[in-house]
């Protein structure tokens, strides 16, 4: 090739077509589509229930807006352009008794958009920690080495717990002296059933009157100073908390649980290891979703009650498995409450079985009465009455899901309350009178001693029935004598 054949021949044209392909890449590029970016972190915020505000951070390449329609919830703006933008959320104090929640919808000029939940607890009573203390462990055991310490326990029934008051449901006021009779028969450990909701002099704020607060920590007294082991409960109580398990209603009952434990952990917080604190009573959870919620209630006491500090930082505390059956127990109560100190904790379950034999005082459309328990201890007089179910095998099947699930893993169990009663003076008189006796004495010593063989420790349920707490004098021999032989 010669140089005369590299010649452009018209300069002119090859100038036009590079103008036309440098407009076409030109327009090329600018029909490419930018890709449209939007963000907002965090995509969940949980305010708490006090006023309070927290940061909202939106990126992207194209303006954007903020749908609000929560009066409770303030934005400091509700628009932006490109880049990066703060958005302060200021939340007003919420007093409504339940949580609440808003979606915020960010929605940007480039079709993209992001959704955000903003929730808040409620505030419905105030703060009754007014005083915490620094933590004190000094002398306080783990929860294996205290229920080392008590063997035999008694429940002061129909008392302190009585709607109306403590003499309301017939029973005389506690006394020093009763509780001494108590351990001189041979317990070491009293159970004190509470009522608190009765006692509030302010709804508003669930303040509880001082002269009960008073009054309760001087019984309690009276079992710490003679050597008594005692675990003071929010017991029955009207239902408040018992009752209670749906989303409808755990946000208030765990506000009250909450200002409860507050304060009666402040007013009993100097007394030493004697005394133990129980959550609840028998909560009616008897499914995993009620369960979820009975944890959450048992959080908040733990919470409570460890936020006061000096030796409750430290004190053992009771949590009552759901309905305090010991089957539900063992299938429900798969995860207990985390707690800052390590073994502090207990479980408490109850012991009527069968139902039949223990209490019932007429035939039911679910079951009848039985009068007679146990083997060797079914009569041939009123076969009818003899129990079908719920006899010493079902009691070892029990326990051992109890020592299984809790004990052999350093969390002991308590028997919080245990009874059968005798038919002796009742409209329903056992035609087969001794054997009924003896089936009563039988069940006592058996359900006592394979409690503790199993490391369950039991509390007796005594409404007044076995002792005379007016002259301090033996009601029910055979009774005593039953718990105290199972006790050997």
């Amino acid at each position: 090739m010669n140089r005369e054949t590299m010649k452009i021949s018209n300069p002119g044209k090859l100038a036009g077509l590079l103008i036309a392909v440098l407009f076409f890449a030109s327009c090329q590029k600018k029909a490419d589509p930018v890709t449209a970016e939007l963000s907002a972190s965090p995509s969940e915020i949980k305010l708490a229930a006090g006023a309070g505000t927290a940061d909202l951070t939106i990126s992207g390449n194209a303006q954007w807006s903020i749908d609000n329609a929560a009066p409770w919830l303030q934005l400091d703006k509700a628009s932006g352009s490109s880049g990066n933008s703060t958005v302060r959320l200021t939340a007003s104090a919420n007093g409504t008794g339940a949580t609440r929640s808003i979606i915020l919808t960010v929605n940007a000029s480039n079709g993209q958009s992001r959704r955000v939940t903003v929730s808040q607890t409620a505030e419905i009573y105030p703060s009754y920690n007014t005083s915490p203390k620094a933590a004190d462990s000094t002398g306080m055991s783990t929860a294996v080495q205290l229920a080392a310490k008590f063997k035999l326990g008694w429940n002061i029934g129909n008392t302190m717990e009585a709607t109306g008051g403590e003499s309301a449901w017939g029973n005389p006021r506690i006394t020093e002296s009763y509780i001494k009779y108590v351990k001189q028969l041979g317990f070491s450990s009293i159970r004190i059933p509470c009522a608190w909701d009765s006692h509030v002099d302010n709804k508003a704020t669930a303040h509880i009157d001082q002269n009960w607060l008073n009054r309760v920590k001087e019984v309690v007294g009276y079992c710490v100073n003679n050597d008594m082991y005692v675990m003071l409960n929010i017991h029955w109580d009207g239902g408040w908390l018992e009752q209670n398990f749906t989303a409808q209603k755990k946000d208030s009952v765990n506000a009250k649980q909450k200002a409860f434990w507050e304060q009666i952990a402040t007013t009993m917080r100097d007394f030493d290891e004697h005394l133990m604190f129980a959550s609840a009573n028998e909560p009616a959870a008897d499914n995993a979703d009620k369960m979820s919620i009975l944890t959450l209630y048992h959080q908040t006491f733990i919470n409570a009650v460890r936020s006061t500090g000096g030796r409750n930082s430290h004190r053992v505390l009771i949590l009552q498995g759901p309905t305090t059956s010991m089957s539900l127990t063992y299938d429900l109560m798969n995860v207990l409450p985390s707690d800052p100190v390590a073994n502090r904790l207990m479980i408490e379950i109850h012991n009527y079985t069968p139902a039949q034999f223990c209490f019932l005082n007429e035939d039911a459309s679910w079951g009848k009465m039985f009068y007679y328990w146990g083997n060797g201890h079914h009569s041939t007089i009123e076969p009818d009455r003899n129990a079908t179910w719920g006899e010493e095998d079902n009691h070892l099947a029990d326990f051992k899901k109890m020592k299984e699930k809790f004990i052999d893993k350093g969390i002991p169990v308590l028997m919080g309350e245990y009874g059968a009663y005798r038919r002796n003076n009742t409209a329903h008189v056992p035609k087969d009178l001794a054997t009924h006796e003896a089936s009563v004495d039988y069940w006592i010593t058996f359900v006592t001693k394979q409690a503790l063989a199993y490391g369950i420790k039991p509390f007796w349920w005594d409404t007044g029935g076995a002792l005379d707490r007016q002259s301090n004098i033996v009601k029910d021999q055979r009774t005593i004598d039953a718990i105290l032989a199972g006790g050997k």
